[in-house]
């Protein structure tokens, strides 16, 4: 059976209505930037067009290669704004920033990297569909360590009172301060669940005051 890192590693685990604090490890993504609403904007859609086949693509090269069997994980995203309000009271899109990304092995290599990217690539432009965002995606390890998450269940825009009773209440309460981006790790796909039951990981990086 192919390794699956949600079922081995503390940080996929999550219970809803429950903050918890957890040590993140150093774990590798395939990354992409932009910013704009998620709903709507163009970019975003290449730049998710762009992940999965890499990581389809990596996976198999993993297992030819490193004899390493490993399940494509689900989409993840860090999310900022200007104003730190547009996550939780005013909930304005447009204004968002944000890193799509896709986890993959701590084995694959830079050079594994520039291979699928070619591969990915050549396909695309045989099939006459070119991923205008593929050449974006870099490979990055991310550090965010101590963070506090929860499960939410449901519509993504039904996330501001759980945003906000971690950022105003949980988090100062337990002595700790927020320091890195939003991170949002969603265990369904949008495209085939319905709003009210879609699962997402929400998590915030802290250190302790």
């Amino acid at each position: 059976m192919p390794i699956d890192p949600k079922k081995t590693l503390d940080a996929y685990k999550a219970k809803r209505g429950e903050f918890r604090i957890v040590e993140v490890p150093s774990l590798q993504y395939l990354m992409v930037d932009g910013a704009g609403d998620p709903n709507t904007a163009k970019e975003h859609k290449d730049a998710v067009a762009a992940l999965f086949p890499l990581a389809y693509t990596l996976k198999f090269a993993a297992r030819a290669e490193l004899d390493l069997d490993v399940v494509v994980m689900p989409l993840e995203g860090l999310w900022d704004a200007p104003d730190k309000e547009s996550f939780t009271t005013k909930r304005d899109k447009s204004e968002w920033l944000w890193t799509m990304m896709i986890m993959v092995p701590e084995q694959i290599t830079a050079e594994m990297f520039a291979a699928a990217v070619d591969t990915v690539e050549a396909k695309a432009a045989a099939k006459k569909e070119p991923l205008s965002a593929l050449r974006s995606v870099r490979l990055e390890t991310l550090d965010e360590g101590l963070c506090v998450q929860t499960l939410h269940i449901g519509s993504y825009d039904d996330e501001a009172p759980v945003l906000a009773e971690l950022h105003d209440e949980f988090i100062p309460e337990n002595g700790l301060r927020m320091t890195r981006r939003h991170h949002e790790i969603y265990l369904s796909d949008a495209r085939r669940v319905a709003p009210e039951r879609l699962r997402t990981i929400l998590r915030q990086p802290v250190e302790r005051v």
